[in-house]
């Protein structure tokens, strides 16, 4: 593609640069030509590997996929006027602020006013022929004979992560029109602060980091991305900003996990896989994060009957618990807290099997996206490695099948805690694993739990597809959590614990039953759970059943770690 040239860069300009190799965010100096450097392997083909490499693929008739080539991406934040840049592709953030016009159609914002003059009027043209206004979710593309111009809408007002995210995710799309080099600016950073500025920097980075991410484990043939360097203008330099990008990359890497393992189809992440992969991060991360792997015979001795009960049937894929712990070797005081994933890695209804199309059984290998936001917070963490806090990850990894040992409606189990459960429907398993999981964290010691679980169908009709689920008694920790996810750009909504549902999961011979009536199913699910957290922890449950998979793009997005990570560093004393 021909070059995009409004003029040349600056020679004093900064940058960081992306790239894959084993290196995490070495610090080097490149050439007399910029201040300074560092690399980043958040997409490096190895990990995009090691999740094959566990199984016994070669007897299931399966190729070993394409090992493509990722390509260098350099992260520049530039003092560059935008105005200077050269390249194949230029996106501007713009609200609808930015795009007022004064009394002759010009534009009154002062960097679109100039690409405007530059380009004698084309962007002013285009943007009112396409009714481009700022909104949210608007875009335009101006071709140009040297390359493209993209304007991005943000709404009313850029304050919000998502927003950024947004932006970075639309200059990434461009590595589709073979782009080798791209540059994100902002219409305005009229008051934004230094510190927003940052963090403005840090979420383009992570919506490019995010965006350029293809999972081609599975495919016969993937193309390379041709995108090659992508420099973010106009929100400065400095040590400040490489520690966000570095924690954003961090993040992004444990979102990318949390993908690959929930994209993986169900004859690929078995409950063992699952639990290799536990083992991995142990291993990689062995100063601060230690790993129990417990098999059904010591989860018998524990009496998790709940648990068991739901990995019965899965003979030829047992269950496995799994138990990381991170915590570094301070002498001062940590918080103990507990994140617990649901890790059901396929889910079949059991003997009241997901049937007809809209059972989306052919999904159910999105069952363990709680499991996965776990362990991919996990693998962040390990490099952040925060002081002050000790967090357990927890989940009760296995399959949901049938067989003659399977659990079977209207059996009765029992719990670690002793309560007795009457299993009106076995495709509500979910919370009899998260159950033995739950008592398991709270005899740990901890203070805090969150729980992810892709438990309800019910909290996608009343949210959507976009928004997460949180329910806890505790409003303290209701506001912990929505801070951090308004922090890290993920979605979620408080939903009422209306205790008065409560009767309607009484049981004739049990302590309860497993699933209410139809309506307020997603309440009911969590009310269930709080029956088995020690009174005295504090505990939210997160149903994730909307956002975990994104059915526009057909796959896993990584909801929840990017999250569960800032509550945790939020947690840190």
């Amino acid at each position: 593609m021909a070059t995009l040239r409004v003029s040349s860069l600056l020679a004093s300009s900064s940058y960081y640069s992306l790239q894959c190799n084993p290196s995490v965010f070495t610090k080097c100096q490149s050439s007399p030509r910029w201040a300074f450097s560092f690399s980043v392997t958040p997409l490096c083909s190895r990990r995009s590997k090691r999740i094959v490499h566990c199984i016994a693929g070669d007897t299931l008739g399966l190729t070993r996929p394409n090992e493509s080539d990722v390509p260098k991406i350099s992260i520049g934040a530039k003092d560059t006027d935008v105005v200077q840049w050269q390249g194949d592709l230029l996106a501007i953030g713009a609200t609808e602020n930015d795009l007022a016009r004064d009394e002759n159609s010009k534009f009154k914002n002062p960097l679109l006013q100039q690409l405007d003059s530059k380009l004698n009027g084309l962007l002013s043209a285009a943007s009112s022929e396409e009714d481009f206004s700022g909104k949210s979710g608007q875009s335009i593309n101006l071709r140009l004979p040297g390359g493209r111009i993209t304007l991005v809408g943000l709404g009313s007002s850029a304050s919000s992560p998502t927003s950024y995210h947004s932006l970075g995710e639309a200059a990434a799309a461009a590595k589709s029109a073979q782009a080798r080099n791209i540059a994100v600016s902002l219409a305005s950073t009229d008051g934004l602060s230094a510190e927003s500025k940052i963090n403005s920097a840090s979420a383009i980075a992570t919506g490019v980091m995010l965006g350029i991410f293809e999972d081609n484990r599975f495919r016969s043939e993937s193309k390379t991305p041709a995108l090659e360097s992508l420099d973010i203008l106009g929100l400065g330099t400095g040590p400040e900003i490489e520690s966000k990008i570095k924690y954003a990359e961090h993040v992004c890497a444990g979102v990318i996990l949390g993908r690959e393992l929930v994209n993986a189809p169900a004859n690929i992440v078995t409950p063992g896989v699952l639990a290799e992969e536990a083992k991995k991060i142990a291993s990689t991360y062995s100063d601060v994060i230690t790993v129990n792997i417990l098999d059904a015979e010591q989860c018998k001795e524990l009496k998790m009957g709940a648990y068991l009960s739901v990995a019965a049937a899965a003979t030829e894929n047992p269950p496995y618990f799994i138990h990381l712990c991170f915590k570094t070797n301070s002498r001062e005081r940590k918080r103990k807290i507990a994140l617990v994933g649901k890790g059901l890695t396929f889910d079949s209804g059991g003997y009241n099997l997901k049937t007809g199309a809209g059972s989306k059984i052919e999904l159910m290998k999105y069952d363990m996206g709680g499991a996965a936001a776990v362990l991919g917070a996990a693998k962040a963490l390990g490099e952040i490695r925060p002081f002050g806090v000790e967090v357990h990850f927890i989940v009760a990894a296995c399959e949901n099948m049938i067989s003659g040992a399977g659990m079977r409606p209207g059996d009765i189990v029992t719990a670690s805690n002793g309560k007795t459960i009457e299993v009106n429907n076995t495709d509500a398993e979910g919370r009899l694993t998260l159950a033995d999981a739950l008592i398991y964290a709270c005899n740990q010691g901890v203070e805090k739990i969150i729980d992810l679980a892709t438990l309800t169908g019910a909290i996608v009709i009343a949210l959507g597809p976009s928004v997460a689920g949180a329910f806890t008694p505790s409003d303290d920790l209701a506001r912990e959590v929505v801070v951090a996810a308004e922090a890290s750009g993920e979605k979620l909504w408080r939903m009422p614990m209306e205790e008065s549902y409560w009767k309607s999961m009484k049981s004739g011979v049990a302590d309860m039953i497993n699933t209410g009536p139809g309506d307020g199913g997603a309440i009911t699910g969590a009310l269930f759970l709080k029956q088995f957290v020690d009174e005295k922890v504090q505990w939210l449950h997160l149903d994730i059943a909307g956002p975990v998979w994104s059915d526009e793009k057909k796959n896993a997005t990584g909801y929840g770690v990017s999250t569960l990570v800032e509550w945790v560093l939020r947690n840190a004393l």
